[in-house]
C-alpha cells in the first residue's frame, strides 16, 4: 500500500519522460525533483518490468513506487512483488499463435527473461546493457508476467488473432511491437491495488488509457488519438514541454 498523505502523481516512462529508450533529460529530472520536494509521492508506471525501469531512473527517487509490466509487477519500498502472471492455458494459447506467425519475443519473469527475437533488436540491447537479469529459456522462468512480440510474419494478424482469443493485447504499431499482459492487468488496476484513488497522471500511449481516464488531472504527452477523450492537458513530446508541465503541477497551478 502507498501510505503517503500528500498528492500522488503517476508517470509513464517511455515516450512520456524518456525519449531515447535509455535516459531521462536533466530538465525533466529536475522538475520531478521539484515535484517530490513539493510533497508529491511519485509513482513510475511502465510497460517495462521493474528490472528495466531502474536503469532509466539511474538511482533517482528511491522513495518512489514502481509499477512494471503494465501492472503485473509493483515495487514499494524497494520490494518487488508479482501481482499477475500468465495462466498456463493462456500462455499455451499465446505460444501457439507465436509459432503460427513465426514471431520472436521477449518474455519477462519476475526478474529474469527469455528472448527469441532478432539479435540486433533495440529491445534486447537495452535489456542486456545493464546486466540486471539473466537470459534463460522460457521454461526456466518461474512465471511469465509480460510478453512482448518484437517480430512476426504479420504483426497485425497476430494481434487480431490474440484479441479474438481473449488475450490482453496492446499493439504499438509505430514501434512494430505487440505487448501482452496477463488477464486484464493494467497500470490503473495496479495503482488501485495500492489503495490509490486520487492522483494526477502523465502518459502518451494506448496502455495509459485507463490510468489517464481515472486521473483527477490527466496530461497527454504527444498526440495519441486514443487519449483524446481523457486528457485534460496535452503537451509536446519533448523534454522542455514535459518539464514545464511537471513544474506547473509542483507549483500547485493544476489540481488533481
Amino acid at each position: 500500500m502507498i501510505t503517503s498523505t500528500g498528492p500522488i502523481t503517476v508517470f509513464d516512462i517511455d515516450g512520456t519522460l524518456c525519449f531515447d529508450g535509455r535516459t531521462i533529460d536533466a530538465r525533466i529530472l529536475s522538475a520531478l525533483d521539484a515535484c517530490e520536494r513539493a510533497g508529491h509521492h511519485l509513482v513510475f508506471a511502465s510497460a517495462r518490468p521493474v528490472r528495466d525501469l531502474l536503469p532509466v531512473l539511474g538511482g533517482a527517487f528511491p522513495g518512489a513506487t514502481l509499477i512494471g509490466g503494465n501492472g503485473s509487477l509493483v515495487s514499494v519500498g524497494g520490494q518487488v512483488r508479482t501481482r499477475s502472471v500468465f495462466a498456463a492455458e493462456d500462455l499455451a494459447v499465446l505460444l501457439g499463435e507465436v509459432e503460427r506467425f513465426g514471431a520472436g519475443y521477449l518474455a519477462d519473469g519476475p526478474w529474469d527473461y527469455a528472448y527469441t527475437g532478432p539479435g540486433d533488436h533495440p529491445i534486447i540491447g537495452r535489456v542486456q546493457a545493464h546486466g540486471l537479469g539473466r537470459r534463460v529459456e522460457l521454461a526456466e522462468l518461474p512465471a511469465v508476467v509480460k510478453f512482448l512480440v518484437v517480430s512476426a510474419s504479420d504483426l497485425h494478424g497476430l494481434a487480431e488473432s490474440c484479441r479474438a482469443l481473449g488475450l490482453s493485447v496492446n499493439h504499438h504499431e509505430g514501434e512494430a511491437i505487440i505487448d501482452f499482459a496477463p488477464g486484464t492487468t493494467d497500470k490503473w488496476e495496479a495503482l488501485a491495488s495500492l489503495g490509490v484513488d486520487r492522483y494526477s497522471a502523465f502518459g502518451n500511449d494506448i496502455n495509459d488509457l485507463a490510468l489517464l481516464g481515472r486521473a483527477g488531472h490527466a496530461v497527454r504527452v504527444g498526440a495519441h488519438p486514443a487519449l483524446d477523450g481523457v486528457a485534460h492537458v496535452t503537451v509536446a513530446a519533448e523534454p522542455e514541454a514535459v518539464a514545464a508541465e511537471i513544474l506547473r503541477l509542483a507549483a500547485g497551478t493544476t489540481a488533481a
